[in-house]
């Protein structure tokens, strides 16, 4: 089985935009965004995922990728 891996640092580069900035944006803690940018989180909610989506102005697939082995 494969991998979900997680762009999100990529698109936060393209953006312009800190970590610091957008957790503050989708209103969550900069510690959980950065679990979920290293791959740690276990899951993400879709109504933080839209969030993300919404102050990037990105789709998912601009933020999670599938790799199979």
């Amino acid at each position: 089985m494969g991998d979900i891996r997680i762009n999100l640092d990529k698109v936060l580069r393209e953006k312009q935009l800190t970590s610091k900035e957008l957790a503050t944006a989708i209103g969550i803690t900069e510690a959980n965004l950065s679990i979920l940018k290293t791959g740690k989180a276990r899951g993400i909610r879709f109504n933080t995922l839209a969030k993300i989506c919404d102050v990037l102005n990105c789709q998912p697939g601009d933020i999670l990728e599938y790799e199979r082995d």
